[in-house]
């Protein structure tokens, strides 16, 4: 946006980071890694997380101040560097691993306002899905409003929101037994955790979805105030976060035991604090809880709607979500990313036990995003581009992508491939939209190495199909 009032300052762009890494995957941490893995993987998994995701923020820091004019972020680097389908792909997915995870989002929500109000149950009930509807075109108009009318929303919620996180860790720190923590240090005692590769595989997608959002900042870079604050706010809202999910999760261990964690319903921050101080904690955390998915809500509405018109705007998707309003709201990607949401959230009255595999699923979705913006990172090094006035920085940022790019590929590996062929179930409809693009323009739609991806594509997503119609793959 041109328009003065419709940039964003660093406090913003810091908020829609740390608002969109901090939702509901926080507040579930100690159930969902102690369901995985004992301390001692837990602190192995964290190590490589911690160098991963930070090879990773630093990729986006360095693309934005090398690629100033890329300035949809996620899309745009996969596009730039590999092609137009790669580009859609990258969009595509970003974009349906968003909306996915938002519905586990209005699930979560109001499982726990169930705490307080029974007739919400765990989050599926006719009352939760009639909530959450309202909850979902609520937000819808509020964005609608104005891009930085919601983004000063947001960054009310995320203040909000940590004080909480803050009193649990500082709680929970006083309360913190070692001899708790090391017992069963490795998860021996409990086979079904298997050995400490197993354990620290079956973390990872765990982190990542506590980690989704790292992005926020480059996806607004073009409404950036100063374009240098897009990087700051990517490597201060990383580094933030990163020190409260892994305080949350480990100072958790200090204060049960991993069965007792595994065997908690989620929020289990909020049983955890209450094993500590009684009913007022589970209280506080569930209201923190309610302030932070709310936040999150709002970011990632505001998130979907900016990818998919980003990508319309340069005719990677249809012309029909490059619609923007007087405000500056992209506003029929908005309409079809909430219409989707809300179609999703009806299924939940009837599959009431999807909603946490949506969520692993909407993790997978994200990693092919993650893994081109890496591989660009490392293309541009290899090539040299943009490093002709600066290069002692070169090599520098050649390992930093390369460690980013073996993260990304470790992830993919770490999901497991029933989230890879489920992910093709996904990602194979999405051609007809990139087709439909294409044909807007009079141009060839696919390139010969775009057909064997394509093909390669539909056949997974076939593969998946069946799987499901089977019996041996399993949402």
């Amino acid at each position: 946006m041109s328009e003065p009032t419709q940039k964003l300052r660093l406090g913003a762009l810091i908020a829609l980071v740390v608002g969109s890494m901090i939702g509901g995957g926080i507040f579930s941490l100690p159930q969902n890694m102690a369901a995985s893995a004992g301390a001692g993987a837990v602190l192995i998994g964290w190590g490589i997380t911690a160098v991963g995701m930070l090879a990773l923020a630093f990729v986006f820091q360095t693309l934005a101040n090398r690629k100033p004019e890329l300035d949809a972020g996620v899309y745009a680097y996969a596009k730039a560097g590999f092609g137009d389908y790669m580009g859609f792909s990258s969009a595509w997915g970003y974009w349906i691993s968003a909306w996915l995870g938002n519905v586990s989002y209005f699930v979560l929500l109001f499982s726990t306002l169930g705490y307080f109000f029974p007739v919400f149950g765990e989050g599926n009930t006719v009352a939760a899905i009639v909530g959450a509807s309202v909850v979902l075109w609520a937000v819808h108009f509020l964005v609608l409003r104005g891009i930085k009318e919601a983004a000063f929303i947001n960054l009310i919620t995320t203040v909000a929101k940590v004080v909480p996180l803050i009193m649990f860790v500082v709680i929970t720190a006083v309360a913190f037994k070692m001899d708790i923590f090391t017992s069963d240090f490795w998860g021996r005692g409990n086979t079904d955790l298997g050995t400490v590769m197993d354990q620290v595989r079956n973390m990872m997608l765990v982190t990542v979805w506590v980690f989704i959002g790292i992005e926020g900042a480059s996806i607004y870079s073009a409404r950036a105030e100063k374009r240098s604050d897009v990087g700051k706010a990517t490597v201060i809202g990383f580094i933030g976060t990163l020190l409260l999910l892994v305080m949350v999760n480990v100072l958790s261990m200090g204060i049960m035991s991993q069965p007792e964690l595994a065997e908690l319903k989620n929020p289990s921050m909020a049983y955890v604090l209450e094993h500590v101080v009684g009913h007022w904690g589970a209280i506080l955390i569930s209201v923190g809880l309610v302030i932070s998915l709310l936040g999150a809500l709002l970011s990632w509405v505001l998130l979907c709607a900016e990818i998919m018109h980003a990508a319309a705007s340069d005719h990677t998707m249809p012309n029909f979500l490059k619609k923007m309003s007087s405000k500056g709201v992209p506003t029929n990607a908005l309409w079809l990313t909430n219409i989707l949401v809300q179609a999703f959230l009806i299924i939940t009255l009837f599959a009431a036990s999807t909603y946490t595999s949506l969520l692993y699923l909407a993790t997978s979705m994200i990693l092919i995003p993650y893994f081109w913006s890496a591989a660009y990172a490392v293309l541009i090094g290899v090539k040299g581009e943009t490093y002709e006035q600066d290069p002692g920085a070169r090599k520098k940022d050649l390992i930093i992508g390369g460690i980013a790019l073996i993260y990304a590929i470790w992830l993919l590996y770490a999901g497991g491939f029933k989230y890879i062929l489920l992910s093709a179930l996904l990602y194979a409809p999405g051609a007809l939209l990139f087709a439909k693009a294409k044909r807007e323009q009079n141009l060839q739609v696919f390139t010969a190495i775009e057909k064997v991806i394509v093909v390669a594509t539909v056949f997974g997503a076939a593969f998946a199909a069946y799987g499901l119609y089977d019996g041996f793959l399993t949402l």
